[in-house]
């Protein structure tokens, strides 16, 4: 399925509040649905009005009603849950997909198999970031 030129602009607008890529949100699986959610929960005129009128910062909104509007979709997908009212989870897809856990660096607690036990054993820590390791800069 091809973005459509809507699809394509709450993307790029959904980059811009949270502060991740267009190809990094696409990849959720989740773009889409959420440009659904937004556009039912904010209604035709303001989610258009969000589309076409933000700024670059969102801060700088002086309209209360946008800003709103851009921190509702920021929450949508940091969460993958629409703040309200009423507040609801889009889906547990959408709780799996939550930027939160990808800013963080984790999965979202529940959503992948880690097998009998395996919250006894210590997490899996990135390259060069355990105990042990020199200290940036420090030579032998």
């Amino acid at each position: 399925m091809h973005p459509t030129d809507e699809s394509q602009r709450f993307t790029s607008l959904s980059a811009r509040l949270t502060g991740f890529d267009g190809a990094d949100l696409e990849a959720t699986g989740m773009a889409e649905v959420y440009r659904a959610v937004a556009a039912e929960q904010l209604g035709a005129q303001r989610y258009a009005r969000l589309l076409r009128e933000l700024p670059e910062d969102p801060n700088d909104a002086g309209d209360r009603q946008l800003r709103k509007a851009a921190e509702a979709v920021t929450h949508l997908w940091y969460t993958g849950s629409w703040p309200g009212p009423p507040a609801f989870l889009v889906s547990p897809r959408a709780y799996a997909e939550g930027l939160v856990w990808k800013a963080a660096g984790l999965k979202a607690p529940a959503t992948g198999p880690g097998g009998y036990g395996s919250w006894a054993e210590a997490p899996g820590r990135p390259e060069g970031r355990g105990r042990g390791d020199a200290a940036e800069g420090s030579g032998p």
